[in-house]
């Protein structure tokens, strides 16, 4: 488990996988000078349904990850995020699923924690 760490809502705790995913689209985004908004489910905080935040480069974001071996980089998935970070509504952070429209994508898993929701 690793952290999303934005001064909006703190940390945020995800799989390392997942947050390896989201630095590489958010950093490809800042890079270009994109703002955006990301967006994920809280599905185990009590009463909140989604979190959004706002990431433009003036804001000041990290990544800590609990493991040094970095993840393996899904290529399906990081396009479908890539997609939705591209859109209107900003980057919806979707589980790697949503990459099996699309071709190859390893078994679905939750990104979040039980217990680790922010």
């Amino acid at each position: 488990m690793g952290r999303f760490i934005h001064p909006a809502v703190g940390a945020v705790w995800f799989h390392d996988r997942v947050l390896a995913h989201l630095q590489i689209v958010i950093s490809s985004k800042l890079r270009v000078g994109e703002g955006f908004f990301l967006t994920w489910h809280d599905h185990e905080a009590p009463g909140i349904v989604a979190s959004s935040v706002w990431i433009d480069a003036s804001i000041p974001i990290g990544f800590t990850y609990e493991r040094t071996a970095r993840p393996d980089i899904n290529e399906s998935w990081l396009d479908v995020l890539k997609e939705s970070a591209s859109s209107n509504a900003g980057l919806i952070l979707t589980d790697e699923v949503r990459a099996e429209i699309r071709g190859d994508a390893p078994d679905r898993f939750s990104y979040l924690e039980p217990g680790h929701a922010g």
